[in-house]
């Protein structure tokens, strides 16, 4: 296949008529390559081409505050090393640095784009390279930016070094075969939202300041593996959450000063195809390590660190009982057993139970008084003389007595 190259050495300031009509005259699979300058208004793409600026240059689009920046109409498209900003700021149309639907085969590398509503926004799409780019929302609270990333049945992508700071959600919806890879997520709600997707790739990100690190909803076969999810903020702050689904593997990740570590939303009709695997996790430094809501059941909980915590398993429902859950092997900080043998296994299993003085649990009013001179009387008087029938929660027979780093 021959490739032409079209270099655009033009001034400073530019019109997007010149760079439309090159685009337009372009014979497809050609590059494009361009030098420093502003291109202001709107671009369609309906060929295969590249798009990239030159090595040390500073290329801009920039959209004018009015509808999306870049459209994409063709399969075969590369983006790279370009600047795009100041899109429109209508969602009923989402508008977009890039949009494109309906194509395969697209590829956005080094790409820095900012006040833009929505950031990258493809949908029908399969072969999808997201590499190495900055993308940041418009200047507003949360709920009035959008996502900066947003896929809808998009296949076989790789999104990998990226950098998200202040947008609402990246978003993958009914979108499989994804790997997301060594991305940074900073100051956003939903950091990694993956709804209804299978066999998705989650791993080494780095996750800081967001509402929830990664949500799971609906999704099958997902792995989310050696990440980073620190300091979730708001009113939720959570870590990971698993919401229905089934085969989920979370492992080898570090999940700190959150809310909630991970928060398990199971319900009792669907539990039958639901199976999760949480194992060699350190999970440390959070209000609470793992929540379940409603019922705890086909979990495999073992070899993770979990201490420093508030609360190292809550139960936010009475009732529902807890079934088929593989629970051994973890380290827990709050254990307070012996290991008399040396085998680093402790001699008396880890219950978790809760007593009436663990009410906040039900209540975040409640918990505005845990660590009080109260509320520690009558904690010590409930594990010396309970007066109330404490609820199994879960049990770990075999508890590591060992901090596992120092094994």
């Amino acid at each position: 296949m021959k490739i032409i190259f079209i270099v655009l050495f033009l001034p400073i300031m530019l019109f997007a008529s010149d760079l439309q009509k090159a685009i337009d005259e372009a014979k497809p699979y050609a590059v494009i390559e361009l030098s420093s300058g502003v291109f202001k208004g709107h671009f369609i793409v309906d060929k295969p081409l590249k798009i990239i600026g030159a090595r040390g240059s500073n290329v801009i689009f920039d959209a004018g505050n009015i509808g999306s920046a870049v459209v994409l109409k063709s399969s075969h498209i590369t983006l790279e090393n370009i600047t795009i900003r100041n899109t429109g700021h209508r969602k009923e149309i989402s508008d977009s640095a890039i949009k494109g639907e309906n194509i395969d085969d697209i590829t956005i590398k080094k790409c820095h784009i900012y006040n833009a509503l929505y950031g990258i926004n493809l949908s029908m799409v399969n072969g999808c390279h997201i590499i190495a780019n900055t993308i940041s929302s418009v200047k507003e609270k949360i709920p009035l930016r959008g996502d900066g990333l947003k896929f809808w049945y998009v296949n076989d992508s790789h999104i990998v070094g990226n950098t998200f700071v202040k947008v609402r959600d990246i978003h993958l919806a009914r979108s499989n075969h994804n790997i997301i890879k060594k991305n940074r997520f900073l100051d956003s709600r939903f950091a990694t939202y993956i709804e209804f997707g299978k066999e998705n790739i989650v791993t080494q990100n780095i996750y800081r300041y967001n509402e929830t690190g990664v949500l799971l909803e609906g999704s099958q076969n997902i792995k989310i593996i050696h990440n980073q999810i620190f300091s979730s903020k708001g009113v939720v702050g959570i870590g990971i959450v698993l919401r229905g689904g089934g085969d989920i593997v979370v492992k080898n990740n570090t999940i700190k000063y959150n809310a909630k570590g991970l928060y398990v939303d199971a319900k009792p009709s669907r539990e039958i195809k639901t199976k999760r695997v949480i194992t060699e996790n350190e999970i440390s430094f959070n209000l609470e390590a793992i929540h379940f809501h409603a019922i705890i059941s086909n979990n495999v909980l073992t070899f993770n660190k979990i201490h420093h915590n508030m609360e190292d398993i809550v139960k936010d429902i009475t009732g529902n009982k807890n079934l088929n859950n593989k629970v051994a092997y973890n380290y827990w900080g709050q254990y307070r057993g012996f290991d008399r043998n040396h085998d680093n296994i402790g001699d008396t299993p880890y219950v978790i139970k809760r007593y009436f003085d663990k009410l906040y649990t039900y209540d975040n009013k409640i918990r505005f008084f845990y660590g009080s001179v109260v509320m520690a009387l009558v904690d010590f008087m409930c594990e010396i003389a309970p007066f109330t029938k404490p609820e199994f929660i879960l049990e770990d027979k075999k508890p590591n007595f060992l901090d596992l780093s120092d094994r």
